[in-house]
């Protein structure tokens, strides 16, 4: 017999299976204000107890904003509304453009090394098993190589950031706190 809130599932009372499995039935009845149904596709069974003997789940309160709720009264549009200012001013968007300008070259470069050697593994075997230098071959040398790229790559990533964006972006989120503050009257 299996429990779940308080109510039996299954088991020798002639009402479901007794071998412990479970039946689609469509959504259970709620208990309590905020029960979760069990047809809710995000609803985990396991990670709450349900199933399990001498359980009971205990439900998560859903956050305001998630019930279909509007704005507050701590104005929360206005705030929504000044980071879309935010986001669509000059600074913001020379910010993101350095990103991209940095980010889309290296990941196409990055990626194509990659490709290149899966691609030269597994076409020139011959290339690949070339010795260097004792049992050290071109394949151990490319293979290696994708370890230093990569932190080549992420070394030159966070020297562009703190070289190119995050000083810009650190005065961007001081202003938005501030124009965030005036727009809810004050209060954070």
């Amino acid at each position: 017999m299996q429990f779940s809130k308080g109510r039996v599932r299954g088991g020798g009372d002639g009402s479901g299976p007794s071998d412990g499995h479970h039946e689609a039935r469509g959504p259970a009845p709620t208990d309590m204000p905020g029960d979760v149904p069990f047809d809710d596709p995000w609803y985990d069974a396991l990670a709450s107890g349900w199933g399990e003997a001498g359980t009971v789940a205990v439900p998560v309160p859903v956050p305001a904003a998630r019930q279909g709720q509007g704005p507050g009264p701590d104005g929360d549009l206005a705030a929504a509304e000044v980071y879309l200012e935010v986001q669509r001013s000059p600074a913001f968007q020379e910010v993101r453009s350095r990103y991209r300008r940095f980010v889309v070259p290296a990941t196409v470069a990055f990626f194509l090394w990659y490709v290149a050697y899966v691609v030269a593994a597994t076409a020139a075997p011959g290339l690949m098993a070339r010795p260097v230098v004792g049992a050290v071959n071109v394949g151990l040398l490319a293979g290696l190589g994708q370890f230093l790229s990569t932190f080549l790559l992420t070394w030159a990533y966070a020297r562009h950031a703190r070289l190119r964006r995050d000083r810009a972006a650190l005065e961007l989120r001081w202003d938005t706190q501030e124009l965030t503050r005036g727009a809810r009257g004050g209060a954070a």
